[in-house]
């Protein structure tokens, strides 16, 4: 059985618009100010080199497809990001070009907790995230917290039609004082 798990760089405020800079958000690229450390980067790799598939939304997609194809790097982040299956959710994207990929419907996403063994990954895709928040899907949070407030931007999250219980699973903190929170869904 699938399990959805949504990892995201996010402000101190919730921010976690453009944290690459490739979208032109007036604060873009805002954690590359930041060292992660060696134990940053080793638990982004990890989470990478574990996942199953990726689960994106058409904007994230789009940015990731642009830019992984061409890309090489010698502990196989690059490799895996490229051959593992992608899905990408969105009604307007038709021909997915990035090797592995396939349009769904967010009504689909249940059934892929059962088609996928493992680690769904989301990265990214605010849209999708807070959809997938707000339908009860996600299993696992995983937030890279750093220490900076922007004042404005997407948010992770969004209004919420209830309250979704979480239980701290870890926390660590890495490099310039980001804090990395795993949080598990609660389970009634």
């Amino acid at each position: 059985m699938g399990k959805i798990v949504v990892t995201e760089f996010v402000s101190l405020d919730g921010v976690m618009e453009d944290p690459g800079g490739a979208e032109g958000f007036k604060h873009g690229g805002w954690t590359f100010e930041f060292d992660q450390g060696d134990e940053g980067n080793q638990f982004k790799l990890n989470e990478t080199l574990e996942a199953e598939a990726l689960l994106l939304g058409r904007v994230t997609y789009e940015g990731f497809a642009a830019a992984w194809p061409s890309m090489e790097d010698p502990v196989g982040f690059a490799d895996k990001m490229n051959s593992m299956p992608k899905y990408v959710v969105s009604s307007t994207l038709e021909n997915p070009e990035w090797n592995n990929s396939t349009v769904v419907s967010i009504d689909a996403v249940a059934r892929l907790k059962d088609e996928v063994d493992g680690v769904i990954l989301v990265g990214g895709s605010a849209q999708l995230a807070q959809s997938l928040i707000e339908l009860d899907l996600v299993d696992e949070l995983r937030l890279m917290v750093f220490p900076v407030v922007l004042g404005s931007g997407k948010r992770l999250f969004g209004e919420a039609s209830d309250k979704r219980p979480l239980r701290l699973a870890d926390s660590k903190t890495v490099g310039d004082g980001i804090v990395i929170l795993t949080l598990e869904r609660v389970r009634a």
